[in-house]
């Protein structure tokens, strides 16, 4: 009795081909230098605070608390990993956070409208005559 044969046509082209001479056409990668936008060194909460004072013309005592909420509340958003949309500071959104053992690296992307970014501040009261 002739035994039948388990190999099917297809098994010969699972055998791994051999690997392909590297094109000459093929185009070369182009490295892009990048540089870091820095403008100016990091805003810290004192700084905040005293340019509040300065634009909204309320007192220090009265601004300080209001700010410190307004930065718990950002805080704990992007624990949660809510998005946030915050004209004109922009759209947040969080791509991926990781547990440190000092700390929570969060990854977010923020984007800002380019209408807000080139636009002149414009008083919040109009002069007196």
């Amino acid at each position: 009795m002739a035994r039948k044969s388990t190999k099917t046509p297809g098994d010969a082209s699972k055998t791994p081909a051999a690997p392909k001479p590297a094109d000459a056409a093929a185009p070369k990668p182009k490295v892009v230098a990048s540089t870091p936008v820095v403008a100016a060194p990091e805003l810290r909460k004192k700084e905040l605070i005293d340019q509040v004072v300065v634009r909204s013309g309320v007192k220090k005592k009265d601004a300080k608390p209001a700010i410190e909420a307004l930065l718990a509340i950002l805080g704990e958003t992007v624990a949660e990993g809510r998005e946030l949309n915050l004209q004109p500071f922009g759209k947040l959104k969080i791509n991926r956070s990781e547990e440190k053992a000092n700390g929570r690296v969060v990854i977010c992307r923020l984007r800002q409208s380019a209408a807000v970014a080139e636009k002149e501040k414009e008083p919040l009261a109009q002069p007196a005559d």
